[in-house]
């Protein structure tokens, strides 16, 4: 699992004309967990989540895989805390859910770069969702791995409540 925090710290006002008084003009703290023999999987392009994407299910509904059919933001795709249209592609056996079900999900972990307001990227390692009702209330009870808290923004907080731990 990749969680990657980049925090990046602009020019301060003494060192904004190219003089460095106070060290690096711009540094980075970045987290990395993937081994290094992952290099080629780091070089692929991370988009939105769009028609035909394959997402992880992070709760125990009994869905494991999802594929997407709609996004409910807009033309582009859908990024964290946006709801989604999926089919069902891999369940459990006497799971809630069963395999071919079209359901709904919030993206709770994005591969794609999201930018914060304090300046840091999130990047997750996979794309991952959690089902929802058409009334946007949980199926499952858990909710397992990492979930951003941007998904309190989009009024997500019973998952942010079930959640394992907020990035």
């Amino acid at each position: 699992m990749l969680i990657r925090i980049r925090i990046a710290v602009g020019r301060t006002l003494m060192g904004s004309l190219g003089n460095n008084l106070f060290g690096a003009v711009n540094s980075s703290v970045e987290t990395v967990t993937r081994p290094p023999q992952c290099d080629a999987i780091s070089q692929q392009i991370r988009t939105f989540i769009q028609m035909r994407t394959n997402l992880k299910v992070v709760d125990n509904s009994g869905a494991k895989r999802v594929m997407c059919i709609q996004s409910l933001r807009g033309k582009k795709g859908a990024r964290l805390g946006d709801t989604i249209i999926g089919s069902v592609k891999e369940a459990q056996p006497r799971g809630k859910v069963k395999k071919g079900d079209v359901v709904y999900g919030v993206v709770v972990r994005a591969a794609m770069k999201r930018g914060r307001n304090d300046g840091s990227e999130i990047q997750f390692d996979d794309n991952a969702i959690v089902l929802v009702n058409n009334k946007g209330e949980l199926i499952g009870t858990r909710v397992f791995g990492p979930v951003p808290h941007e998904l309190r923004k989009k009024k997500h907080l019973k998952i942010l409540a079930l959640a394992e731990h907020i990035v």
